[in-house]
């Protein structure tokens, strides 16, 4: 199955993602996305890769404070602000999903009806405005799985698939059976997974895809199976210390080898 290659395009070191457009495409990618929110670089961005033919596929929303929606107090009001800021720029901009986080750390507040009320009103204020809400996998499955189901009705929330936090924060449990047909995008990268006992340290690499241990043909098999055809999204940093050697086109260049090579398992 053709499915189109793409990267997180803050991905480089010393470049604006604006003047990471352009070798994003050079390098052969199709489509980005990036972790900036505000319109002042969405909008620039969207003008740019259209330009160049290249999909402005989603924003990732901050997630800084994110257990602050499931906590009684005013913490949550910065949460919901930049939550509407990033729907907001996704929808003036026409891009058209937004990937939120669920909750952070190993001993998150625990799903309560505070919580489910505040992501009711984000649920609703993304429809309003006709952008999709993708939850993304990371420590616990339960609290991921409750909102999925909760909105399991909901033309506008899916799930997105990050292979790395599966190999390193659950990786007994296959997520793409989990949450099958409600898959909307994908988080590719590689780690070396953890020691089952491990709930205390991270070891969430973000290395290049063939550098940690991750089983992508599995990966692969799965999303086949499921009839995925969203594309496969590295979400990568020169930044790592792996590849700090590297000039931008030789990072860029290989992230694409690597991802390429994925796409024809």
């Amino acid at each position: 199955m053709e499915r189109k290659l793409g990267i997180n395009i803050d991905c480089l070191v010393g470049i604006s993602e604006l003047d990471a457009l352009d070798l994003a495409k050079a390098a052969g990618f199709e489509t980005f996305f990036t972790n900036s929110y505000t319109n002042d670089i969405v909008a620039p961005l969207k003008k740019k890769a259209d330009a160049l033919g290249l999909t402005f596929e989603f924003i990732h929303a901050p997630y800084r404070n994110i257990n602050e929606l499931w906590v009684d107090g005013t913490g949550y009001l910065e949460v919901m602000e930049y939550m509407k800021e990033s729907i907001d720029s996704a929808a003036d901009n026409g891009i058209g999903m937004v990937i939120t986080h669920v909750s952070s750390g190993w001993n998150p507040p625990p799903v309560n009806d505070l919580g489910l009320s505040r992501y009711d009103e984000l649920v609703r204020y993304a429809k309003e405005r006709s952008v999709i809400l993708a939850f993304e996998n990371l420590r616990l499955l339960g609290n991921l799985a409750c909102l999925v189901d909760r909105y399991e009705k909901e033309d506008n929330v899916f799930y997105c698939f990050d292979c790395g936090h599966e190999h390193c924060y659950t990786k007994t449990i296959t997520m793409m059976d989990v949450f099958t047909t409600r898959v909307c995008c994908t988080h590719i990268h590689d780690n070396h997974g953890r020691p089952f006992d491990d709930k205390v340290n991270d070891h969430d690499e973000h290395l290049l895809p063939f550098d940690g241990t991750y089983n992508y043909e599995k990966m692969m098999r799965k999303l086949d199976e499921y009839n995925y055809t969203g594309s496969l999204m590295l979400e990568v940093s020169q930044k790592n210390a792996n590849y700090r050697n590297l000039s931008r086109e030789e990072f860029l260049a290989t992230c694409y080898e690597r991802i390429k090579k994925i796409s024809q398992m």
